[in-house]
C-alpha cells in the first residue's frame, strides 16, 4: 500500500480533495442557472453531435444535451449519496447505542445486523427496487438498509469499550439516567468514527446507485442521473464512447474526492493514528 508523506495525507490532497468535491457540488447544486438546455429535451435532428459552443459535450442518440444531463444528474446522484449516508449514520447510531449499552437487547439486535450483512448489498437493494418500484427514495431506502448494520457494529464496539470507563461508571453510580449517559457520555465517543464512516457511506451509496442504474434496476429513466445515462450511453458506446466519458469522470471524480477526504478525516480524528506519527 502506497504510504504518502504525513504533510501530503493532512496538507496538500485533503485540499485538493476539498477543492475537486466543492467544484463538483457548486456545478450540480447550480446547474438549473446555467445548462443550456432542458436535460429531457428530445430533439433528433441533433442526435449524436459533436462538442460544440452550444453543445459542449456533444448530444447522445435522443439529440439531448449531455452537459445539462450530465450536470442535472449529479444533483440526484450527490441526494442518494448524502441523503443514504445522513439516514444510515441516524439509524446506525440510535440503535448501536443501544445495542452497545443494554447487553439484554445486544444479542438480539447483533443477530438481525448479522442477518442484513449475511445479504450481499448490490443483490439485497435489487430485490428491494424490485418490490418497490423505481424511485428516488426506493434507491436510498434500498442502500440505507444495507449500510445501517455496519454503522450498527462501529458504534457498538465504540460503546462497549467507552460503558467500562470510570466516568461512565460514575455516572451510574450517581444515578444518572440512562438517555443522559448516552447522549452526554457516551454519544460523543462515536462522533469521529461516524464522520469517517459517512464519507465512505455517502461515496459507495453514489457507486450502488450507477451500478443499479447501470444494471437497470435503479432511478427510473426519467430522472437522469450519472448511472442512468452511462446505463443509456452503453449501448452506443462504439459510436460515441463520450456518452459514458464524460458521466464517468464526473462519477470518479466525486467518489475518489470523497474517500480522501474520508482518509483525511481519519487521520485528523484518529488519536492513535496521531500518536504512530508523532
Amino acid at each position: 500500500m502506497l504510504s504518502l508523506p504525513k504533510r501530503w495525507r493532512l496538507g496538500a490532497i485533503p485540499t485538493i480533495a476539498a477543492l475537486l468535491l466543492g467544484l463538483i457540488v457548486l456545478a450540480t447544486v447550480c446547474a438549473p442557472l446555467y445548462i443550456p438546455h432542458d436535460p429531457l429535451a428530445i430533439d433528433p435532428l441533433y442526435r449524436f453531435k459533436g462538442s460544440s459552443a452550444a453543445f459542449p459535450m456533444g448530444t447522445d442518440n435522443f439529440g439531448r444535451d449531455i452537459f445539462s444531463r450530465v450536470m442535472m444528474g449529479g444533483r440526484v446522484s450527490l441526494f442518494i449519496g448524502v441523503g443514504a449516508a445522513l439516514i444510515s449514520v441516524a439509524l446506525g447510531l440510535a440503535i448501536g447505542l443501544v445495542s452497545g449499552f443494554f447487553r439484554t437487547a445486544d444479542a438480539i439486535i447483533m443477530r438481525a445486523m448479522d442477518s442484513l450483512m449475511a445479504i450481499p448489498s448490490i443483490l439485497l437493494a435489487i430485490a428491494l427496487v424490485a418490490l418497490n418500484g423505481p424511485s428516488l427514495w426506493s434507491m436510498i431506502a434500498a442502500i440505507t438498509i444495507s449500510e445501517v448494520p455496519r454503522v450498527v457494529r462501529l458504534v457498538r464496539s465504540v460503546v462497549l469499550s467507552a460503558r467500562e470507563e470510570p466516568y461512565v461508571e460514575a455516572a451510574i453510580a450517581l444515578g444518572s439516567s440512562m438517555p443522559k449517559i448516552l447522549i452526554q457520555h457516551l454519544l460523543p465517543n462515536t462522533l469521529a468514527p461516524l464522520i469517517v464512516q459517512g464519507t465512505y457511506i455517502c461515496a459507495s451509496a453514489i457507486l450502488v446507485e450507477a451500478i443499479l442504474s447501470f444494471l437497470g434496476a435503479g432511478v427510473s429513466t426519467e430522472i437522469p442521473t450519472w448511472g442512468n445515462i452511462m446505463a443509456e450511453g452503453r449501448l452506443y458506446f462504439q459510436i460515441k464512447p463520450m456518452l459514458i466519458f464524460w458521466p464517468g469522470m464526473m462519477l470518479s471524480a466525486c467518489i475518489l474526492a470523497i474517500n480522501l477526504l474520508g482518509d483525511a478525516a481519519r487521520d485528523l480524528l484518529d488519536p492513535r493514528l496521531r500518536k504512530r506519527e508523532a
